[in-house]
């Protein structure tokens, strides 16, 4: 074999210095909402320059920035960077290669920012779960028609790379299962009621007090985050389009803590899982509170973390486990997405391209099947107990177990049953039965029983 001559050897090394120089070009971005994600997008970039610098192959720097109030202190310096009050501008600033998308909200100046730009051709990085929720399947389209980089690793359990895990991680699998806890604020609340025996409303107060759930606490405690979360994780785990108006939705604010005290007796504990799952030829999309076994790896998830378990035909359970958001977790997420964009490292939004994507068909009650925790509320006299069991008979539901509580103040007692295997249309229908009994008091409550085993 003939030895390289040494002016293509000198020629070798001139262009890979001038790689490396062009490797050297800051990747300059440009960040829209200055809350505590985007100051904490500032602080990651300034503690820890030289090394993203390194992994990046080239330093990313913020040059400009916008929010809606510019004499708000966020604990960083802002003077070093250009302000527009309008942050779909940052979307045409020649100094801007990449937009941060912090801002929120489903529409607005989120999505009109997001269309400025992919539409000018500059990779979108953001945290907006309801904006993907809603429009995600848009949005994927308009960055494969301007060959764009769409990025929001943040947007679904903060700093858990559960989206890089899936997309690239597990793409050789074919994935049956997806579903976790997905809102720190409710897993947080029904952690302090199980460990302290309070009440939902006084955790509830003491949460908004000290900052773990919001003055107006309704998108946490009714699903709806926790929502718009699985429906991103469904599209990216089965080739789906976003559907998140599939998404079956039940918060945790009819829980108690006798249901919670109950679901203890039997070896479980209560938590709302989202959960999504390909049922034949349709798609089970659920946010619901959930009896998970102590043994389950669920059920050692505590206060504000987050969790997301994935199950592969080949890798099998994969579990992802940590703080679901905050400055730190979700700050580091945003600034993972913009070193893959400082790479040159890009690839279909959901997984492959938006064409690609299938609508599925939701899944309705008669395909779902299980275990299931009842609860109703009843007057105590004689003769109910006997009317209770006979509407699960004529429904065909059998009891595994049963625990009466005593009868309170009001006259009522609670009572708590475990179905076995059953359809879910089946419980349905005796609960239908039971909310139509003389004796019954409020709305029936019921809780799927995640298997042990998954």
């Amino acid at each position: 074999m003939a030895r390289p001559m040494q002016k293509d050897i000198d020629m070798e090394i001139s262009r890979d210095s001038g790689d490396a120089a062009g490797r050297g070009i800051p990747l300059r971005v440009g960040i829209a909402g200055l809350g505590t994600v985007g100051g904490g997008v500032i602080k990651v970039l300034d503690a820890n320059a030289a090394l993203i610098a390194r992994r990046a192959g080239r330093p990313i720097v913020v040059t400009a920035v916008s929010a809606r109030d510019r004499s708000r202190e966020r604990g960083v310096d802002l003077s070093r960077f250009a302000w527009e009050d309008d942050a779909a501008a940052l979307a045409n600033r020649e100094d801007v290669d990449v937009v941060v998308e912090l801002v929120g909200g489903a529409d607005g100046p989120a999505l009109t920012l997001a269309r400025a730009s992919l539409h000018a051709k500059k990779p979108f990085v953001t945290a907006n779960k309801a904006m993907l929720a809603h429009h995600g399947l848009l949005l994927a389209e308009l960055a494969e028609i301007s060959g764009t980089p769409l990025k929001f690793e943040a947007a679904v359990a903060g700093g858990i790379p559960v989206i890089k895990g899936l997309r690239e991680g597990a793409a050789a699998n074919a994935l049956s299962r997806v579903y976790g806890i997905l809102n720190g604020t409710c897993n947080y609340i029904l952690t302090r009621m199980e460990n302290e025996e309070l009440e939902f409303a006084d955790v509830l107060a003491d949460a908004q007090r000290l900052g773990f759930a919001e003055a107006d606490p309704s998108f946490d405690i009714d699903g709806v985050d926790a929502a718009h979360k699985l429906s991103i994780l469904a599209s990216i785990a089965f080739g789906a389009r976003p559907d998140f108006a599939h998404v079956e939705t039940t918060g945790i604010r009819d829980i108690g803590l006798a249901d919670i005290k109950q679901a203890a007796a039997l070896g479980f504990r209560i938590r709302l899982v989202g959960l999504a799952e390909l049922v034949g030829d349709t798609l089970l999309q659920r946010v619901h509170p959930s009896l998970v076994p102590l043994g389950h790896p669920l059920g050692a998830v505590d206060g504000p973390l987050n969790a997301v378990v994935a199950e592969g035909n080949f890798v099998g359970r994969l579990l992802f486990i940590g703080r679901g958001a905050g400055e730190g977790p979700t700050a580091s997420a945003v600034v993972a997405d913009l070193i893959d964009i400082a790479r040159g490292e890009a690839g279909p939004a959901f997984a492959m391209p938006a064409l690609a994507l299938a609508g599925f068909a939701p899944a309705g009650p008669e395909s779902r099947s299980g275990r299931y925790f009842l609860r109703v509320r009843v007057a105590d006299r004689p003769g109910v107990l006997a009317d209770l069991t006979a509407a699960l008979r004529d429904a065909g539901v059998s009891i595994e177990s049963l625990i009466q509580q005593a009868s309170g103040a009001d006259g009522t007692a609670r009572v708590a049953m475990v179905t076995h295997e059953t359809t879910e249309s089946a419980v349905q229908h005796a609960l239908a039965a039971m909310a139509a009994l003389p004796a019954a008091s409020g709305a029936p409550l019921f809780m799927p029983i995640l298997p042990q085993d998954g």
